[in-house]
């Protein structure tokens, strides 16, 4: 899920309201000081720009348009394009369907913003065949216009991150690759310069042809999961980038790489564990950070919990300065070093619901850094935390409430640029749901306004 801000002028357009995408799976949005760069304007016509009524910013909406290659199964709709982009309108919480593309793209499952550029990148997740990244260039009415198509060198491609030295890392979820690509200066993207197999080239254990679904929470559904590694993410750290962190679902594991920023190339370091590490799955789906403290949050999808972790900045920092001072190999002695470590981990479900019928999707931190907010597939909810500010106590969770979605598997949600709305795609419903959201109390309200 995708959006970013427009200048409210321009001559009026028609304002449709047609359904929105089926089996919707991530949304993006890209911030108002980024969007007013010159290149926007220079890609829109005068009659193109939208009327204030229609929306002050995009949402990108990536959907599921073949079930039965995918690891998981959705039981909504297949839909018919991959990408539909909406104007958001912040006044009334509004959303207006202007732009589908993709007829020919397939499962289009993550997409990311371009830092700067007026470009949307997606993956395509397929656990037969190799994803593929693609990017498209955004004009200001909302139509998108492709600009790249590379392979991803795995299956089910599930996870991009831009970093801060003109790369592109990608995780593949079913053959748990990791990958790094060029990021060119115009925006578009070069082919792998890295890669990283944590299986070693061994064959998977679980087959294409015949596995469970994973979208399930059951002992024999997680028996086959955890047969093999699943990178789920990537991520660097907050601070300079050169740490890796992937959430590897299938080894209840988060494995750290020096990940050296002018080749590309990932270096293994020790693995931390996920959570409570009593002999329980946890299934570490993603990882993000609180944008001031030195705080991770990992969401474990297959024990309802999100893990705290400290994170040692002056390690990392170490790490980097002797690294970058001395011939530009990492020191063995680095490669056993913890860069963060676990201080508390909290339920993302009430103790009376069933864990077995809940898997975690997405979490992040609110812009404010006063909240935590996750979304619970089978108790269809978002669960809100507040971020502690008391020293000593920064980034620790308390939870404020859970807040029922209006549709079925919250997969994945985004807030408008003012983080006072809330938007939810509810995969199996084919549907999105809009909530305002209070910035003193963290509580959800629904607007009343759903897109089918």
């Amino acid at each position: 899920f995708t959006a970013h801000k427009m200048p409210p002028t321009g001559s009026p357009t028609t304002n449709l309201d047609p359904p929105s995408p089926p089996s919707p799976s991530t949304i993006s949005v890209k911030p108002d000081k980024r969007t007013r760069s010159s290149s926007f304007h220079e890609t829109a016509n005068h009659g193109d720009v939208l009327p204030p009524q229609v929306g002050d910013q995009l949402f990108v909406i990536s959907t599921y348009s073949r079930f039965d290659n995918l690891a998981h199964g959705p039981f909504g709709t297949e839909s018919k394009y991959g990408l539909y982009t909406y104007g958001f309108n912040s006044s009334s919480g509004t959303m207006t369907l202007l732009s589908v593309t993709g007829s020919e793209i397939v499962n289009p499952a993550f997409s990311r913003m371009h830092g700067t550029k007026n470009i949307i990148y997606c993956c395509t997740e397929d656990i037969e065949r190799n994803g593929r990244v693609l990017g498209y260039r955004i004009s200001e009415n909302g139509a998108l216009s492709k600009i790249a198509d590379v392979d991803a060198s795995g299956t089910s491609t599930c996870y991009l991150t831009l970093t801060n030295s003109s790369h592109m890392i990608v995780a593949n979820y079913w053959n748990s690759t990791l990958v790094t690509l060029p990021v060119l200066p115009d925006g578009t993207l070069g082919e792998e310069i890295a890669k990283y197999d944590p299986n070693e080239g061994r064959a998977m254990k679980a087959s294409t042809l015949n596995h469970v679904n994973h979208s399930s929470n059951d002992t024999t559904t997680i028996a086959e999961r955890q047969s093999d590694p699943h990178s789920h993410a990537i991520v660097t750290d907050p601070f300079l980038g050169c740490i890796a962190y992937v959430p590897d679902l299938g080894c209840d594991l988060i494995r750290q790489f020096y990940f050296d920023k002018k080749t590309g190339e990932f270096t293994p370091l020790t693995v931390i564990p996920s959570g409570k590490a009593e002999g329980k799955p946890d299934g570490p789906r993603y990882i993000t950070f609180h944008p001031t403290h030195p705080i991770a949050y990992v969401i474990n999808e297959l024990s309802s919990s999100v893990a705290v972790f400290r994170i040692d900045r002056d390690v990392i920092e170490k790490i980097a300065r002797e690294t970058r001072e001395g011939d530009g190999v990492l020191r063995d002695d680095f490669k056993d070093v913890q860069t963060m470590k676990m201080i508390q981990n909290i339920d993302t479900i009430p103790s009376a619901f069933p864990i077995s019928l809940n898997t975690c999707g997405r979490i992040c931190s609110h812009p404010s850094g006063r909240f935590v907010i996750v979304s619970n597939r089978g108790h269809e909810s978002i669960a809100i935390f507040k971020s502690s500010q008391r020293k000593g106590r920064e980034g620790t969770l308390s939870q404020v409430g859970f807040f029922h979605t209006f549709g079925f598997t919250p997969r994945h949600f985004q807030f408008d640029q003012s983080g006072q709305f809330l938007i939810v795609a509810n995969q199996d419903s084919d549907c999105l749901s809009v909530f305002s959201f209070n910035l003193a109390t963290g509580e959800l309200k629904f607007t009343g306004n759903k897109y089918h």
